[in-house]
Protein backbone atom coordinates (compact mmCIF):
# COMPACT_ATOMS: atom_id res chain seq x y z
CA UNK A 1 0.00 0.00 0.00
CA UNK A 2 1.35 3.12 -1.13
CA UNK A 3 1.76 6.07 1.88
CA UNK A 4 0.50 8.85 -0.56
CA UNK A 5 -2.72 6.88 -1.56
CA UNK A 6 -5.70 5.32 1.27
CA UNK A 7 -8.80 4.15 1.28
CA UNK A 8 -11.16 6.39 3.29
CA UNK A 9 -14.50 5.83 4.90
CA UNK A 10 -16.96 8.11 6.84
CA UNK A 11 -15.39 6.35 10.19
CA UNK A 12 -12.19 8.00 9.30
CA UNK A 13 -12.98 11.06 7.07
CA UNK A 14 -11.69 13.60 9.47
CA UNK A 15 -8.61 11.88 10.43
CA UNK A 16 -7.86 10.89 7.11
CA UNK A 17 -9.12 13.27 4.84
CA UNK A 18 -9.84 16.58 6.49
CA UNK A 19 -7.19 17.05 9.39
CA UNK A 20 -4.28 16.42 6.73
CA UNK A 21 -5.95 18.88 3.90
CA UNK A 22 -5.48 21.44 6.31
CA UNK A 23 -1.29 21.31 5.07
CA UNK A 24 -1.46 19.09 2.05
CA UNK A 25 -4.14 18.95 -0.66
CA UNK A 26 -6.25 15.90 -0.74
CA UNK A 27 -7.27 14.61 -4.01
CA UNK A 28 -10.99 12.78 -2.84
CA UNK A 29 -11.76 9.95 -5.69
CA UNK A 30 -15.36 8.80 -5.39
CA UNK A 31 -15.48 5.58 -7.43
CA UNK A 32 -17.74 2.13 -7.35
CA UNK A 33 -16.66 -1.29 -8.03
CA UNK A 34 -19.02 -1.61 -10.85
CA UNK A 35 -18.07 1.40 -12.23
CA UNK A 36 -15.60 0.91 -15.35
CA UNK A 37 -14.03 4.46 -15.96
CA UNK A 38 -13.26 4.21 -12.09
CA UNK A 39 -11.30 1.18 -12.86
CA UNK A 40 -8.82 3.45 -15.21
CA UNK A 41 -9.24 6.33 -13.45
CA UNK A 42 -8.12 5.00 -10.11
CA UNK A 43 -4.64 3.16 -10.58
CA UNK A 44 -3.74 6.42 -12.56
CA UNK A 45 -4.30 8.26 -9.80
CA UNK A 46 -2.36 6.07 -7.61
CA UNK A 47 0.47 6.12 -9.82
CA UNK A 48 0.54 9.52 -9.65
CA UNK A 49 0.44 9.81 -6.13
CA UNK A 50 3.71 8.10 -5.57
CA UNK A 51 4.94 9.78 -8.23
CA UNK A 52 4.63 13.40 -6.80
CA UNK A 53 5.51 11.91 -3.58
CA UNK A 54 3.65 14.03 -0.55
CA UNK A 55 2.75 16.66 -2.63
CA UNK A 56 -0.34 15.55 -2.49
CA UNK A 57 -2.36 13.01 -1.12
CA UNK A 58 -5.10 10.73 -2.90
CA UNK A 59 -8.09 9.58 -0.39
CA UNK A 60 -10.10 6.27 -2.33
CA UNK A 61 -14.09 6.85 -1.46
CA UNK A 62 -16.22 3.59 -2.33
CA UNK A 63 -19.55 5.98 -2.92
CA UNK A 64 -21.65 2.73 -2.90
CA UNK A 65 -20.39 2.22 1.11
CA UNK A 66 -20.44 6.20 1.80
CA UNK A 67 -22.77 7.53 0.36
CA UNK A 68 -23.64 10.21 2.53
CA UNK A 69 -19.79 11.65 1.63
CA UNK A 70 -20.63 11.71 -1.85
CA UNK A 71 -23.63 13.20 -1.07
CA UNK A 72 -22.21 15.74 0.98
CA UNK A 73 -20.45 16.97 -2.00
CA UNK A 74 -22.65 16.62 -4.49
CA UNK A 75 -21.19 13.77 -6.48
CA UNK A 76 -23.76 12.84 -9.47
CA UNK A 77 -22.05 10.72 -11.31
CA UNK A 78 -18.66 8.46 -10.97
CA UNK A 79 -15.82 9.12 -11.22
CA UNK A 80 -15.45 12.33 -9.36
CA UNK A 81 -12.60 13.94 -8.23
CA UNK A 82 -12.57 16.98 -5.18
CA UNK A 83 -9.70 18.56 -4.13
CA UNK A 84 -9.48 20.04 -0.32
CA UNK A 85 -7.38 22.06 0.83
CA UNK A 86 -6.88 24.39 4.03
CA UNK A 87 -10.45 23.90 4.75
CA UNK A 88 -12.10 24.44 1.03
CA UNK A 89 -13.31 22.62 -1.89
CA UNK A 90 -10.58 24.23 -4.23
CA UNK A 91 -11.04 22.27 -7.63
CA UNK A 92 -13.23 18.94 -9.05
CA UNK A 93 -13.12 17.15 -12.37
CA UNK A 94 -15.61 14.58 -13.20
CA UNK A 95 -15.15 10.80 -15.93
CA UNK A 96 -11.40 9.36 -16.44
CA UNK A 97 -9.21 12.02 -18.04
CA UNK A 98 -6.35 11.21 -20.16
CA UNK A 99 -3.30 10.98 -18.23
CA UNK A 100 -1.98 14.51 -19.75
CA UNK A 101 -4.94 16.37 -18.34
CA UNK A 102 -4.66 14.70 -15.25
CA UNK A 103 -1.03 16.15 -14.94
CA UNK A 104 -2.10 19.49 -15.72
CA UNK A 105 -4.47 19.38 -13.45
CA UNK A 106 -2.19 18.15 -10.43
CA UNK A 107 0.11 20.24 -11.39
CA UNK A 108 -2.40 22.75 -10.79
CA UNK A 109 -3.03 21.96 -7.08
CA UNK A 110 0.01 20.38 -5.98
CA UNK A 111 2.33 21.48 -3.63
CA UNK A 112 5.51 22.94 -5.09
CA UNK A 113 8.44 20.78 -5.35
CA UNK A 114 11.85 21.07 -3.09
CA UNK A 115 14.52 22.84 -4.27
CA UNK A 116 15.29 21.20 -7.73
CA UNK A 117 12.48 19.23 -7.79
CA UNK A 118 13.64 17.27 -4.98
CA UNK A 119 11.58 15.48 -2.29
CA UNK A 120 13.17 16.56 1.80
CA UNK A 121 12.58 12.27 2.62
CA UNK A 122 14.85 11.03 -0.31
CA UNK A 123 17.02 13.79 0.78
CA UNK A 124 16.91 12.80 4.47
CA UNK A 125 17.12 8.36 2.95
CA UNK A 126 20.11 9.56 0.94
CA UNK A 127 22.04 11.46 3.78
CA UNK A 128 20.93 7.84 5.81
CA UNK A 129 22.43 6.06 3.30
CA UNK A 130 26.29 8.15 3.31
CA UNK A 131 26.05 7.58 7.33
CA UNK A 132 25.07 11.66 7.84
CA UNK A 133 22.09 10.45 10.58
CA UNK A 134 22.56 14.01 12.19
CA UNK A 135 21.73 15.78 9.19
CA UNK A 136 19.24 13.56 8.34
CA UNK A 137 17.47 14.01 10.88
CA UNK A 138 17.43 18.02 11.05
CA UNK A 139 16.34 17.81 7.13
CA UNK A 140 13.19 15.63 8.55
CA UNK A 141 12.43 18.01 11.44
CA UNK A 142 12.48 21.21 8.95
CA UNK A 143 10.07 19.09 6.62
CA UNK A 144 8.46 18.45 9.78
CA UNK A 145 7.79 21.31 11.15
CA UNK A 146 6.80 22.98 7.60
CA UNK A 147 4.12 20.40 7.31
CA UNK A 148 3.12 18.75 10.85
CA UNK A 149 0.31 16.56 9.19
CA UNK A 150 2.95 14.61 7.28
CA UNK A 151 3.20 11.27 9.10
CA UNK A 152 5.69 9.56 6.96
CA UNK A 153 8.14 12.46 7.57
CA UNK A 154 7.54 12.12 11.21
CA UNK A 155 8.47 8.16 11.37
CA UNK A 156 11.73 8.89 9.18
CA UNK A 157 12.05 11.10 11.89
CA UNK A 158 11.77 8.34 14.25
CA UNK A 159 13.77 5.69 11.99
CA UNK A 160 17.01 7.99 12.17
CA UNK A 161 16.67 8.89 15.93
CA UNK A 162 16.22 4.67 16.75
CA UNK A 163 19.62 5.04 14.16
CA UNK A 164 21.02 7.25 16.57
CA UNK A 165 20.30 6.11 19.82
CA UNK A 166 17.74 7.98 20.59
CA UNK A 167 15.50 5.90 21.80
CA UNK A 168 13.92 7.28 24.34
CA UNK A 169 12.72 10.53 21.95
CA UNK A 170 12.13 8.06 19.19
CA UNK A 171 9.17 6.32 21.83
CA UNK A 172 7.63 9.92 22.75
CA UNK A 173 7.29 10.40 18.88
CA UNK A 174 5.61 7.13 18.45
CA UNK A 175 3.31 7.35 21.58
CA UNK A 176 1.15 9.70 18.89
CA UNK A 177 -1.38 8.56 16.53
CA UNK A 178 -0.49 7.87 13.35
CA UNK A 179 -3.67 6.87 11.66
CA UNK A 180 -2.13 7.47 7.85
CA UNK A 181 1.05 5.03 8.75
CA UNK A 182 -0.50 2.90 11.44
CA UNK A 183 1.31 -0.26 10.43
CA UNK A 184 4.68 1.35 9.98
CA UNK A 185 4.29 3.23 13.37
CA UNK A 186 3.44 0.15 14.68
CA UNK A 187 6.29 -1.95 13.23
CA UNK A 188 8.79 1.22 14.55
CA UNK A 189 7.34 0.06 18.41
CA UNK A 190 8.17 -3.33 17.82
CA UNK A 191 11.31 -2.43 16.60
CA UNK A 192 11.67 0.09 19.51
CA UNK A 193 11.08 -2.79 22.03
CA UNK A 194 13.54 -4.89 20.55
CA UNK A 195 16.45 -2.19 22.48
CA UNK A 196 14.80 -2.60 25.61
CA UNK A 197 17.48 -4.44 28.03
CA UNK A 198 19.79 -5.17 25.87
CA UNK A 199 22.21 -7.42 26.99
CA UNK A 200 26.67 -7.15 26.26
CA UNK A 201 27.20 -8.81 22.51
CA UNK A 202 30.69 -9.29 24.02
CA UNK A 203 29.81 -11.41 27.05
CA UNK A 204 27.27 -13.68 24.91
CA UNK A 205 29.88 -14.09 22.10
CA UNK A 206 32.28 -15.45 24.67
CA UNK A 207 29.50 -17.72 26.14
CA UNK A 208 28.76 -19.38 22.72
CA UNK A 209 32.67 -19.74 21.58
CA UNK A 210 32.72 -21.60 24.89
CA UNK A 211 28.90 -23.61 23.95
CA UNK A 212 27.80 -23.47 20.22
CA UNK A 213 24.41 -25.16 21.82
CA UNK A 214 23.85 -22.83 23.84
CA UNK A 215 20.69 -21.30 22.37
CA UNK A 216 19.07 -19.09 24.94
CA UNK A 217 22.03 -17.22 24.54
CA UNK A 218 22.42 -16.87 21.00
CA UNK A 219 18.34 -16.02 21.28
CA UNK A 220 19.39 -13.20 23.55
CA UNK A 221 22.40 -12.20 21.50
CA UNK A 222 20.47 -11.73 18.27
CA UNK A 223 18.16 -9.40 20.50
CA UNK A 224 21.23 -7.37 21.54
CA UNK A 225 22.76 -7.24 17.93
CA UNK A 226 19.01 -5.92 17.43
CA UNK A 227 19.36 -3.64 19.91
CA UNK A 228 22.42 -2.11 18.28
CA UNK A 229 20.51 -1.51 14.81
CA UNK A 230 23.09 -5.14 13.57
CA UNK A 231 20.25 -6.30 11.63
CA UNK A 232 21.91 -9.02 9.64
CA UNK A 233 23.65 -10.25 12.98
CA UNK A 234 20.86 -10.22 14.56
CA UNK A 235 18.31 -12.71 11.61
CA UNK A 236 21.67 -14.76 11.53
CA UNK A 237 21.72 -15.56 15.31
CA UNK A 238 18.22 -16.37 14.94
CA UNK A 239 18.29 -18.47 12.18
CA UNK A 240 21.26 -20.48 13.19
CA UNK A 241 19.16 -21.52 16.40
CA UNK A 242 16.09 -22.63 13.69
CA UNK A 243 19.05 -24.78 11.74
CA UNK A 244 20.21 -26.18 14.61
CA UNK A 245 17.02 -27.15 16.48
CA UNK A 246 14.26 -25.96 15.20
CA UNK A 247 11.76 -27.21 18.02
CA UNK A 248 13.99 -25.60 20.97
CA UNK A 249 11.93 -23.69 23.24
CA UNK A 250 8.72 -24.28 21.35
CA UNK A 251 10.16 -22.83 17.88
CA UNK A 252 11.86 -19.49 19.86
CA UNK A 253 14.23 -19.47 16.78
CA UNK A 254 11.53 -19.07 14.11
CA UNK A 255 9.46 -16.70 16.16
CA UNK A 256 12.64 -14.28 17.19
CA UNK A 257 12.58 -14.18 12.99
CA UNK A 258 9.39 -13.04 12.74
CA UNK A 259 10.05 -10.77 15.30
CA UNK A 260 12.26 -9.27 13.37
CA UNK A 261 10.67 -8.94 10.39
CA UNK A 262 7.66 -7.25 11.86
CA UNK A 263 9.97 -5.03 13.53
CA UNK A 264 11.69 -3.73 10.28
CA UNK A 265 8.70 -4.39 7.95
CA UNK A 266 7.98 -0.53 7.83
CA UNK A 267 11.19 0.07 6.19
CA UNK A 268 11.85 -0.09 2.58
CA UNK A 269 15.89 -0.55 3.62
CA UNK A 270 15.10 -3.39 5.01
CA UNK A 271 13.32 -5.26 2.21
CA UNK A 272 16.12 -7.00 0.90
CA UNK A 273 17.13 -8.72 3.74
CA UNK A 274 13.38 -9.50 4.81
CA UNK A 275 13.12 -11.40 1.83
CA UNK A 276 16.83 -13.06 1.66
CA UNK A 277 16.17 -14.73 5.39
CA UNK A 278 12.60 -15.20 4.58
CA UNK A 279 13.84 -17.81 1.97
CA UNK A 280 16.67 -18.82 4.18
CA UNK A 281 14.21 -19.62 6.96
CA UNK A 282 11.83 -21.45 5.11
CA UNK A 283 14.71 -23.82 3.84
CA UNK A 284 15.98 -24.08 6.98
CA UNK A 285 12.08 -25.32 7.86
CA UNK A 286 11.66 -27.42 5.13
Amino acid sequence: MSQYSFDASIEDFEAKVLQPAMETPVVVDFWAPWCEPCKVLKPMLEKLADEYKGRFLLAKINSDDNPEIAQHFGVRSIPSVKVLFQGQLVDEFNGALPESQIREFLDRIALPAGPGGSNPREEAAALVAEGKLEEALAKLVAASQANPQDQAVQLDAVDVLMQLGRNDEAGQLLAGEYAQEADRANALRARLALAAGAADTTVLEAKLAANPADHASRLELSRAYAAQNRFREAMEAALEVVIRDRAFDEGAGRKALLQLFEALGGSEQYDDLIREFRRKMSAALN
